[in-house]
């Protein structure tokens, strides 16, 4: 597959990452097995990049991790590992506390090192902002686990351009990880540019919209677990507004012979090179699929109408229920 550079590590990473967060929680049971199964195809298929935090199912998603680690400890090198700390919830609840103290960062790190089964983490990111704790102690704090060799990169999420540059010019930030996708497009105001200006990569979290953008999500049989049952824009009026238009998306990636989320993904890729999508799955079909968008090139008409189609003013619903918007800046 294709690569791109994290910044500021150097390190060459897949253009289409995997996120894990399902395989642990979120959206319905998950299966150990066939979730192993899949970070070895995703290996196969030249994906190295493996995104998680602690907060995925309270640490089975890094202890999952840690077990795909083991499997595969020539390669280590070769194989990237994202995680977060910062969010801290109770079991059971999706409602949540923020936390980047400088005593919490340590131990959540060496937790996050024990559960991964590896001496260091290749991309360690504030998962949101807590603003309890002066940004000068958290990336002081960081700074030092780069340079204790515990975290290669530091990266940020969901943050606003002026955190970041604060940041940046505390340490370089390797990495920004924010929700960017057709039909969520904030990053496009301003953080894009602050990333491109500072040479910091940005990682697109949901690039398939949570699948509804794929055509193929049936909101009324999703799991009772299943986060999305809480999602504003996947319900109610929203919700008939929003399918009209993924209806026009279909027809158009049709047309164009790919499936829908192959054309989500090579939007991304196309429109930006310092972005790199996240495309979470627990299917190998999907995964093969998704895959195959790092080769596919769109003339910029097409980029044209896709932008058009989904102008944010077309979109109904917010992103996220009021208990997720904790530690978003916009």
């Amino acid at each position: 597959m294709q690569t791109r550079l994290l910044q500021h590590i150097n390190q060459p990473v897949s253009a289409i990452g995997l996120g894990c967060m399902g395989m642990s929680e979120f959206y319905g049971d998950s299966d150990d097995s066939q979730s192993l199964a899949l970070l070895d195809k995703a290996l196969d298929l030249g994906i190295n990049f493996f995104d998680s935090a602690d907060t995925y199912g309270f640490g089975h998603n890094e202890t999952l991790l840690g077990q795909f680690i083991a499997a595969h400890k020539a390669q280590r090198e070769q194989i990237v590992i994202a995680t977060k700390f910062g969010i801290v919830r109770a079991k059971g609840q999706y409602e949540r506390r923020l936390d980047n103290s400088p005593d919490y960062i340590k131990q959540a790190c060496h937790n996050s090192l024990q559960r991964l089964g590896t001496d260091y983490i290749d991309l360690y990111y504030c998962h949101r902002r807590d603003h309890n704790t002066p940004i000068e102690d958290m990336m002081q704090t960081l700074s030092a686990l780069v340079e204790q060799g515990d975290i290669r990169g530091i990266g940020l999420s969901e943050v606003s351009s002026a955190t970041l540059r604060q940041a940046h010019a505390i340490h370089p930030i390797t990495a920004v990880q924010s929700e960017y996708s057709l039909w969520s497009r904030q990053p496009e105001e301003e953080l894009l540019e602050t990333c491109r200006e500072l040479g910091v990569s940005f990682v697109a979290y949901s690039p398939l919209g949570r699948a509804f953008l794929t055509g193929k999500l049936d909101t009324e049989s999703l799991e009772a677990g299943d986060f999305r049952h809480a999602v504003p824009r996947l319900n109610g009026e929203a919700l008939t507004n929003n399918q009209q238009i993924v209806k026009q998306f279909s027809k158009l990636a049709t047309e164009w012979q790919y499936s829908n989320a192959q054309l989500c993904l090579a939007w991304l890729l196309n429109k930006h090179p310092h972005v790199i999508p996240i495309a979470g799955t627990r299917h190998e079909k999907y995964l093969i699929e998704n895959a195959q968008a790092a080769k596919i090139t769109l003339k910029s008409e097409q980029i044209d109408e896709l932008d058009e189609l989904f102008n944010p003013r077309n979109i109904a619903g917010e992103r996220y229920p009021e208990a997720g918007w904790g530690g978003i800046e916009k």
